[in-house]
């Protein structure tokens, strides 16, 4: 009798012991995520790394936001320069401390109309170029274009209450490169106001 109970009590204790192993290999491969790849929709085009063709328009600029300054507050401008401005125009000094003065009120630009002006100073630093833009109130930027085609966004300043006034100024390396600049202005949505020629000086 003894035998009998030994060999059941074996045979209990082995079942025991193999049904979590059965269990425990049937979870596994149920909860196993699939690492196969989704298939790609049909109508998706693959995309294209061929470079864009020559007859691509490049948007224009976005316009350049117009910093508001005070009147006589200084704003340095880089290369030793500062530019700031008053209800009669635009003041800029240099490296030597000699000031100028482009008035907007003597008669010599005629505000009726959009138009830019321009003036520069140059060194072995570079060259400061610098002018007003007036006769409008939507201006977005000004950008000088030398003989080559390559373009200098400018800064722009103005006084509060927008004007339809201010003044513009940017830096360009020194040498052949910062002469024959045509200066150009533009509004908000691109469209050209007025323009400058290239001028060799």
């Amino acid at each position: 009798m003894k035998k009998y109970l030994v060999a059941a009590a074996g045979v209990v204790a082995a079942a025991v012991i193999a049904a979590p192993s059965a269990v425990g290999a049937s979870t596994e491969t149920v909860a196993k995520p699939s690492t196969a790849p989704l298939p790609r929709p049909a109508t998706a085009p693959a995309p294209s790394t061929a470079p864009l063709p020559k007859s691509v328009t490049v948007p224009a600029a976005a316009p350049t936001r117009i910093r508001t300054v005070r009147s006589g507050e200084r704003v340095d401008a880089g290369l030793g320069y500062t530019v700031w401005l008053t209800e009669d125009g635009k003041h800029w000094a240099g490296p030597d401390g000699y000031e100028n003065f482009r008035s907007v009120v003597d008669g010599n630009i005629d505000r009726s109309q959009p138009g830019v002006s321009h003036q520069s100073e140059g060194s072995e630093a570079g060259t400061f170029h610098s002018g007003l833009f007036y006769g409008t109130r939507k201006a977005g930027r000004v950008e000088l274009t030398d003989a080559e085609g390559h373009r200098t966004v400018a800064t722009l300043l103005a006084l509060p209450g927008h004007p339809d006034w201010g003044v513009w100024y940017a830096r360009t390396g020194a040498g052949p490169k910062s002469s024959g600049l045509g200066v150009a202005l533009y509004d908000r949505a691109g469209k050209l106001l007025a323009e400058l020629p290239a001028m060799e000086y």
